[in-house]
């Protein structure tokens, strides 16, 4: 109207301007350092304009007289409806980006929780972690948005997507990712998770009583299933599984009995973590499990020892009954894991102590006599295995020393026990008839090291027998 077309053209170049960084539209509206810089502008272009019109000669205007009425309405078309309808349609363009960055969001989330299919949930969780702080902030942040309604049913998803070890009976590995879901609640807003609340205990419980109950025994598992089970009880003490966790075990237990028969060294080591397992377990209910399992660890222990002397593996046979006898002094099956550890040390120097398990006799006084006398330096043991089993020790011979084998072959002069009867120590022993193989022990001195012989005799009724042991050297 004032025909001040550069500066009509200049205000027309400020609103393309802001229209360049408006649109298209964005989540965050248009930067305010625009709308500051295109209202300061506004202002000085009315002030300006208003300058202008007032100074103007009415006869220099571009409308005849009968049109300028029109200017007011024009003017107030130009600064409020324009603009206000700009303003309107701009807001609604603005609405709808964000409900499309919503839904990117949500679509990113979504992303995320796929990828974690198949992996183990601790080497995902911050993934998992990272999608459900989106759920939540979308459902609970933009609760009116498109996206926020489709939120519970990702929620849903989330839940199949983690527990899925569960639905795939993998239970110790379900275990982790079940307690993160029971956890939900604390995280994410009950509303969006509707009938998810409480979903995840009784999988988890199932869980950890399948897990604990599984791996109890095994290598490396002691504390682990002991832990879990003390969870299970602690967490849900009225969960059907709490109940059947001693009943479970025991049967465990009658199971583990079974294989001592058939493996026992191995049923060993596993009633061990059995063991050690149940003593962690919290409730008076397993004090008389874990003495139940005490006793099949004996009797396990036992076997171990035979079994190795059976298979002739006799150095494992002495060491696992001298085991034995130290840690249960007041088993009645002392006196045989003696004798079996007794017969596995001759039979190192003669196999043919190994034929027979021996039992639990001794020498009682009945049977034929054997005097056994020492003619040599240094205390002297004598091993003995057969009908009967044992050990005697003959004190050292004061004066005894060891005999030259030069002398001795094709009838020397020098006889082991030639000397005075009463000069050698000696004991009695009274063996029923039969075959005995016999070892002398005689330990190191200082100028000699231990010597280890074997030997065999025949015991028969109506005699006596002697046996003098004595120690030779070169010269």
């Amino acid at each position: 109207m004032l025909k001040q077309w550069i500066l009509a053209a200049v205000c027309w170049a400020a609103t393309i301007a802001l229209l360049v960084v408006a649109l298209p539209a964005d989540p965050d509206g248009v930067p305010l350092a625009a709308l500051v810089a295109y209202g300061l502008f506004l202002l000085l272009a009315a002030a300006d304009g208003a300058r202008r019109g007032l100074r103007a000669d009415p006869d220099t205007l571009a409308l005849p007289a009968a049109r300028r009425g029109l200017v007011l309405p024009a003017a107030l078309v130009l600064v409020l409806v324009v603009p206000g309808g700009g303003t309107f349609a701009y807001g609604a363009a603005r609405d709808e980006a964000v409900e499309q960055s919503l839904l990117d969001r949500l679509a990113a989330a979504d992303t995320q929780v796929k990828q974690g299919e198949g992996q183990s949930f601790t080497s995902v969780e911050s993934v998992y972690r990272q999608a459900l702080a989106t759920y939540q902030d979308i459902g609970a942040g933009h609760a009116g948005s498109r996206a926020a309604k489709q939120v519970p049913d990702r929620l849903v998803t989330y839940y199949k997507t983690v527990s899925a070890p569960y639905d795939k009976q993998d239970y110790c590995a379900a275990v982790a990712p079940l307690k993160h879901l029971r956890s939900l609640p604390d995280t994410v807003d009950r509303k969006l998770l509707g009938s998810l609340v409480g979903k995840a205990d009784d999988p988890l419980a199932q869980s950890l009583f399948e897990c604990g109950t599984r791996t109890i025994g095994s290598a490396g598992a002691e504390n682990t299933s002991a832990d879990q089970l003390n969870e299970l009880s602690s967490t849900f003490p009225q969960s059907p599984y709490t109940q059947k966790v001693e009943p479970t075990l025991r049967e465990g237990l009658r199971t583990r009995d079974k294989s001592v028969g058939i493996a026992p060294c191995d049923s060993t080591l596993e009633l061990r973590r059995f063991r050690d397992t149940v003593s962690r377990l919290q409730g008076a209910g397993f004090g008389d499990l874990g003495q139940d399992t005490a006793a099949t660890i004996q009797r396990a222990d036992f076997g171990c020892g035979l079994d190795h002397f059976k298979k002739k593996e006799f150095d494992e046979a002495k060491s696992a009954m001298d085991d034995y006898v130290k840690a249960y002094p007041s088993s009645p099956q002392n006196a045989q894991a003696r004798n079996v550890s007794i017969a596995a040390e001759i039979a190192g120097e003669t196999p043919a102590a190994g034929n027979r398990v021996p039992s639990g006799d001794t020498a009682d006084g009945s049977g034929q006599p054997m005097v056994v006398s020492n003619d040599g330096p240094g205390e002297v043991e004598l091993l003995y295995t057969g009908p009967v089993t044992g050990r005697i020790t003959i004190p050292a011979c004061g004066g005894c020393k060891a005999y030259p084998t030069l002398l001795l072959p094709k009838g020397g002069s020098v006889k082991p026990c030639s000397g005075s009867s009463s000069k050698y120590p000696k004991r009695t022993l009274m063996l029923p008839p039969g075959n005995y193989q016999m070892l002398q022990k005689r330990s190191g001195t200082t100028t000699s090291r231990e010597v280890k012989k074997g030997s065999t005799t025949k015991i028969e009724s109506g005699y006596t027998y002697t046996n003098c042991l004595y120690v030779t050297s070169l010269y």
